[in-house]
């Protein structure tokens, strides 16, 4: 069985931290866009990010053109729709019905899937290997979902749950995009990581335009300038600090760790989300948040010390 080397180890989790801490400005910033609806949050973020990309990407562009193909193309598309438009419209509905906390740590059960689906790939831990970790994830989870559903909270109990179904819509939308992805990524590697995020980053943008009509049929809404302001800054700066600089690092981190490993990594984004919300909302975590944020890090941790291991020969052969 192969073997992830602790120098990769280590400088793939430092990128995932990296990652996981622009990406949770991402749960932020449903809450300063209030006023907006997640349609013309995705719309403009994505507008955005597509703008970048094609900037970044044009001393580039005719050596990758000559790379397209129809097939190419096509995971290109569903790739940006499942990980950018789709997700982000199901985050931040989830976000402002649930909370940045219940929709943070939702998300943070990715993991679970993740592992579960890379523990078939070849040379890939057993499962019973990250059976710790697993379970210390789904507790997590099981604990963030008693509050958001039956606990009391800000707002109706139909609308906090439609925001935690939003919420699990969104998980099952990135675990899509992220075993995509990083199939994408080891397939295509020969091509820079950053160049990928960028190709995914035009592919968003070309999204957002057909989106655009929609957001204007629907209405803008009753906006002053100074709201507007505010709305472009803060979709640049997503799509600046999160999608192109996070982006950039969690593709770094996905060809230095294997896929069990990768899902881990998103729990590093569950935590900076957790931080950023407390502090826009000036209070602490409750009972259960707390409960579930150290059960998510215990994940972390666990899986880290499976992957660190020697593995026995029974359980190389098993996998």
């Amino acid at each position: 069985m192969s073997r992830v080397s602790n120098g990769n180890i280590v400088a793939g989790i430092a990128c995932g931290m990296g990652a996981g801490a622009l990406w949770g400005l991402v749960f932020l910033a449903p809450e300063v866009m209030r006023g907006f609806s997640p349609l013309q949050q995705a719309v403009g973020r994505y507008l955005a990010y597509g703008l970048l990309s094609a900037l970044l990407i044009a001393p580039r562009w005719r050596s990758l053109a000559a790379r397209m193909t129809p097939r190419l193309l096509w995971a290109l598309a569903w790739l940006a729709l499942a990980g950018n438009l789709f997700y982000y419209v199901l985050l931040a509905s989830a976000v402002q019905m649930g909370g940045i906390a219940m929709t943070s740590l939702v998300v943070g059960f990715l993991p679970v899937a993740v592992t579960i689906i890379g523990s078939r790939e070849a040379g890939a831990l057993p499962l019973r290997q990250l059976a710790p970790s697993l379970l210390l994830c789904v507790a997590g989870a099981l604990c963030i979902g008693w509050q958001a559903v039956v606990m009391p909270g800000p707002g109706p109990v139909a609308t906090r749950l439609i925001g935690f179904l939003c919420a699990v819509g969104a998980l099952a939308s990135w675990t899509a995009f992220a075993i995509g992805n990083n199939h994408w990524l080891r397939r295509m590697g020969d091509m820079p990581a950053q160049d990928w995020n960028l190709l995914i980053g035009l592919a968003t943008g070309a999204q957002a335009l057909l989106f655009l009509p929609v957001v204007l049929v629907v209405g803008l809404g009753d906006h002053d300038a100074a709201a507007w302001g505010r709305f472009a800054a803060v979709s640049f700066a997503v799509a600046l600090l999160a999608s192109i600089v996070g982006n950039m690092l969690w593709n770094r981190m996905s060809r230095l760790l294997p896929l069990t490993m990768v899902g881990q990594m998103i729990l590093f984004e569950t935590g900076f989300a957790l931080l950023y919300g407390f502090a826009w909302e000036q209070r602490l975590p409750t009972l259960l948040e707390g409960a579930a944020f150290a059960l998510v890090i215990l994940s972390v941790v666990t899986c880290i010390a499976a992957h660190r291991r020697p593995v026995p020969a029974d359980a190389a052969i098993a996998a």
